[in-house]
């Protein structure tokens, strides 16, 4: 991936392809020289290079997904105004495979009960690794404060919702590549490995898209989950794995929705709010389970990782 040394954008062709297209333009770079002296609106910058709007407003969206400018609201004569800010001032192509930035991430992994808002409907529960949290069926046990134990928990329709630290924005980096996993099934008493759910992931409330689960499993004992837990219950799930980059959000290679890196706003942010559950209107409200730490078959709870 690209770093960012300074004022200076080194690009790796490898990755970052997507880039070197962006500046593959002449208006492009007269915009990019244009608010480099200063930021400008689309009227300054239109009128400065003496381009229809319409022209310019089409080479400032591209020049944006690539995260070559970007867009900040500041006061004006007349009250507030957008205008273009340019990121870099030096760019620099590098041909190194193993170049350091190639491996910067930041990675938070959240416990799945340390939800910060939540609408669950029955059937819903938690389960630490070593007894059940609250009562089966009461969204009120959501609530518990030993929640933040849980290694499972589950319901039929609404959300749980988590906030994660914006480390990108503390460390004032460029996020290129978001990535989320976390072990989902479906939700049905006892079990159902043919029980489809279409289970939605929100960030920062812009939606990322459905993964639908195939089923609820019950097959055999999950590798973590303790002994105690009866075989009757959900045993393990599937590790879905989200990615947000500047074509959109992938689960797999699979693309769920047009929702690219730069709609996620990972730069205004101090934080960053992440909402997973099922829709009532969904064609599929099949519930969902959530595994943490201690049950399933993969040894996590909700792991986020920011590539820059």
């Amino acid at each position: 991936m690209n770093g960012k040394t300074s004022d200076m954008l080194i690009i790796h062709p490898e990755h970052d392809i997507h880039i070197l297209k962006g500046l593959a333009s002449e208006i492009r770079i007269q915009i990019l020289q244009c608010i480099h002296r200063g930021p400008k609106n689309i009227n300054a910058i239109a009128d400065e290079l003496a381009l229809p709007q319409s022209t310019v407003v089409t080479n400032v969206q591209i020049l944006e997904k690539c995260g070559l400018l970007s867009s900040k609201i500041i006061k004006g004569i007349k009250g507030n105004q957008k205008v273009c800010v340019c990121e870099y001032s030096q760019f620099l192509v590098s041909l190194e495979k193993d170049s350091i930035y190639q491996k910067e991430s930041v990675r938070v992994e959240m416990p799945i009960g340390l939800f910060i808002d939540y609408a669950v409907s029955p059937p819903c529960g938690m389960c630490s690794p070593t007894q059940v949290i609250g009562f089966l069926d009461t969204p009120e046990s959501f609530l518990e404060p030993d929640r933040v134990k849980a290694g499972l928990l589950w319901f039929e329709k609404g959300f749980v919702r988590y906030k994660f630290p914006n480390n990108a924005y503390n460390q004032k980096q460029t996020v290129r590549r978001f990535e989320l996993s976390m072990e989902l099934s479906s939700e049905t008493p006892g079990t159902n490995p043919d029980w489809k759910s279409d289970i939605s992931l929100f960030v920062n409330d812009c939606a990322l898209g459905v993964w639908t689960s195939p089923g609820d499993f019950g097959d055999k004992r999950g590798k973590f989950t303790p002994e105690w837990w009866k075989m009757e219950g959900s045993q393990y799930g599937i590790l879905v794995k989200w990615e947000v980059n500047e074509r959109g959000t992938f689960v797999g290679k699979q693309l769920v929705s047009e929702t690219t890196i730069s709609d996620l706003a990972l730069n205004e942010h101090h934080s960053i709010k992440v909402s997973v559950g099922v829709d009532e209107n969904a064609p599929h409200v099949g519930g969902i389970n959530i595994f943490g730490k201690g049950f399933g078959n993969c040894d996590q709870d909700i792991v986020l990782e920011l590539f820059f």
